[in-house]
């Protein structure tokens, strides 16, 4: 197993990081001037129209066998994962590196950046009719949902790639950390039978692990393989299709996932290169080595020593066009059993 350089991903990201994209809060409007550069190397079309007539985009590259599907923002405020994809498409862009050319040899690759783009307009995790399109892959109720399946059916990959946020609530269990990349390899049904199929993806998480933990070590968890009947993941892994969760957390002090994304680079860009190298797909059971993620933080504790702690979690809003965080209450959850990624301690001392 060929695991990339933690000095070359540094250096790859810190050279072609895409600058005009930052921050939690990612349009349409904002990624749509983007492609512009990109046209001489990818293969750009639009796949059609959201439900409030907002394009979906497509960008393809690459002359290999091995066909990849990745695709973010199903969840309009989950943007880490898109400005990641921006900063690979600047790579092969403008890079001449004989990784990147190893890739795209060996793979053709399809990119949908925003499925969601009505969501992301709003920031807000469904669609404009209120459906979540990682729990329509089933009824296929939305356009997204249909659009998504299209591509999948048309260009039938051996990988897909689906990248989602998680919560700043979730950490590597058996650490103090916040669970800042989380990995799975969703189950096909419910009894989560370890298929042909899934050791397939467990072995592509097994090579992405392997870099993060020499950048990141203890900060990577294994999400829940718990079968959602009408997830995404589960739906397309069932039909044949490897599909890699990566979910994008919290590094400490990066409530804007500034170093979130540059981590979830490394992993995409380690996974291609894993798949382009390779043939064989058997090497699994150090998946199982990766901690579970655990439910053991809040954003902000209030320790009092002779009251109840007050637990708070960052609420992100639209105010006046802009996102703003404010801090609400946690009602019905004991804080003394978690940590505060901020604790504040309040001591009363009687005289």
């Amino acid at each position: 197993m060929t695991i990339l350089s933690s000095t070359f991903v540094k250096t790859l990201f810190e050279q072609h990081k895409e600058t005009a994209l930052f921050g939690k809060w990612i349009t349409f409007k904002n990624i749509q001037p983007l492609f512009e550069k990109h046209k001489n190397c990818f293969e750009i079309r639009q796949l059609g129209f959201s439900e409030l007539q907002k394009p979906i985009v497509q960008l393809k590259i690459g002359t290999g066998k091995k066909r990849i599907l990745l695709w973010s923002q199903m969840h309009g405020n989950e943007s880490t994962g898109t400005q990641a994809l921006f900063d690979l498409f600047n790579c092969f862009s403008n890079s001449n590196e004989p990784i990147l050319k190893t890739i795209l040899k060996n793979c053709t690759l399809v990119f949908i950046p925003m499925l969601n783009p009505d969501g992301a307009e709003v920031y807000k995790r469904v669609n404009a009719k209120n459906i979540d399109l990682n729990r329509d892959a089933v009824d296929r109720l939305a356009v997204e949902s249909n659009l998504l399946r299209a591509v999948l059916d048309d260009f039938n990959p051996k990988f897909c790639f689906n990248l989602h946020d998680q919560r700043t609530i979730f950490g590597v269990e058996g650490t103090k950390n916040p669970a800042t990349i989380s990995f799975l390899a969703p189950s096909e049904e419910i009894s989560r039978s370890i298929t042909i199929g899934r050791i397939q993806t467990m072995n592509v998480i097994v090579a992405m692990n392997s870099l993060l933990q020499q950048i990141i070590p203890n900060f990577i968890g294994r999400y829940t393989d718990e079968f959602y009947p009408t997830a995404t993941g589960d739906n397309f892994q069932k039909l044949g299709y490897n599909t890699i969760l990566i979910e994008s957390g919290h590094f400490p002090d990066d409530y804007n996932r500034k170093f979130s994304r540059e981590f979830t680079f490394y992993a995409i860009l380690q996974g291609l290169f894993h798949i382009a190298r390779n043939d064989k797909f058997d090497e699994y059971k150090s998946y199982f080595d990766i901690p579970n993620n655990k439910k053991m933080f809040f954003d902000v504790i209030h320790r009092n020593s002779n009251k109840k702690d007050i637990a708070y979690q960052y609420i992100d809003k639209i105010i006046d066009n802009q996102l703003v965080a404010h801090l609400e209450i946690v009602i019905g959850e004991d804080p003394k059993t978690k940590i505060g990624l901020n604790e504040i301690v309040f001591e009363f001392k009687f005289i």
